[in-house]
């Protein structure tokens, strides 16, 4: 099965042997592709490449690592990454989802979506804090640039 990321999905989580655990609005799938290769052909499915994302991100957000993606631009459809984008236990959040995060210890975050579900990653609180913030401001600068 493959997945393209959409309005219910909430996180996309690695999961053992190069595949990938995906949380929806009230479904979990297990998808035989890592996150990194979703991000990749959802962005292809909405008319980019990941690429091409990444450098819009950069350029708009004037950060290097760990930028946000706009997989889709007609409703701002914004994941961040929890770490580099590349290595093995990068987790995927979907920003307009998150409802709050907290923190449970120096290398642990729970973060509690809309829906009232919740995952717990491995990052710190403050990470995640920045990765919202950088974020939100992407989905900001966007929303006022389609209003010009």
């Amino acid at each position: 099965m493959q997945y393209e990321i959409n309005k219910g999905t909430l996180a996309i989580i690695p999961n053992e042997r190069e595949s990938s655990l995906v949380y929806e609005d009230e479904s979990r799938y297990i998808i035989d592709q890592r996150p990194f290769e979703i991000m990749e052909e959802s962005c292809k499915y909405f008319g980019s490449t990941y690429q091409g994302r990444k450098e819009s991100a950069r350029d708009i957000l004037g950060a290097e690592y760990k930028v946000p993606i706009i997989v889709e631009d007609t409703d701002n459809l914004i994941v961040f990454p929890t770490t580099s984008p590349m290595a093995e236990d990068c987790v995927w959040i979907s920003l307009k989802r998150v409802k709050k995060f907290e923190k449970i210890d120096a290398n642990n975050t729970r973060i509690i979506f809309d829906n009232e579900k919740e995952i717990i990653v491995p990052c710190s609180y403050r990470t995640i804090e920045n990765q919202i913030s950088r974020a939100s401001r992407l989905d900001l600068i966007m929303r006022n640039r389609k209003n010009r």
